[in-house]
């Protein structure tokens, strides 16, 4: 499956000659895909969830969102430094982002390039780059607790969106527990920037 093209999306760099290598190679991530149970039946099940919340994106978003703005310390993150003043034009910027990455993650080819840029998506939440991709001056660093923590809202808060297209109950059962590994895999390997060397 091709991943879908949009608009250029400001900061958005997957496939980017210019990203640095992931440090996890792809025998390491064929090990923790079967570590998690992800299997060619989860990748098919992501194949029909693409198709299904492709159009649902927005509405996607506007429930994690809210999610974070009714949860101050939340939305922190997305605030001027030193301040509560919420920086809209960071907040358009990285919503435009996770829009995308819910797509890019229902058509993960789980190559080399997929693998680079969830490096980099992890790198950005840490204080090497966490303001640098927008140029804001922004709380620098978002804690790992937040980044684990997230894996839980991020699945549990689709499987509503996975049952609008009229699928039946089983199937929508294994789009949602696809979506959850998919999840819980890009949140491991976010994690890599946080983890000492030689420690992942």
């Amino acid at each position: 499956m091709e991943r879908p093209t949009t608009a250029p999306i400001p900061g958005y760099t997957y496939g980017s000659p210019s990203l640095p290598r992931s440090s996890v190679s792809l025998g390491e991530l064929a090990l923790l895909k079967k570590t998690i149970l992800f299997t060619d039946e989860d990748a098919s099940a992501l194949r029909m969830a693409n198709d299904v919340v492709k159009d649902q994106i927005e509405d996607i978003l506007d429930v994690w969102y809210g999610f974070v703005a009714s949860h101050p310390y939340l939305a922190l993150y997305f605030s001027r430094r030193g301040t509560s003043e919420l920086d809209a034009d960071y907040l358009a910027r990285v919503r435009a982002r996770f829009g995308r990455w819910i797509l890019d993650t229902t058509a993960a080819e789980y190559d080399e390039a997929w693998l680079d840029y969830q490096e980099e998506i992890g790198r950005r939440h840490t204080r090497p780059g966490k303001n640098e991709t927008d140029g804001v001056d922004s709380v620098d660093h978002i804690p790992f607790r937040y980044l684990v923590g997230f894996v839980l809202p991020i699945s549990a808060t689709m499987e509503p969106f996975l049952s609008k297209r009229g699928h039946g109950p089983e199937d929508v059962r294994r789009m949602h527990s696809a979506w959850t590994k998919a999840v819980l895999l890009t949140a491991i390997l976010w994690s890599r920037p946080y983890v000492r060397d030689g420690a992942f």
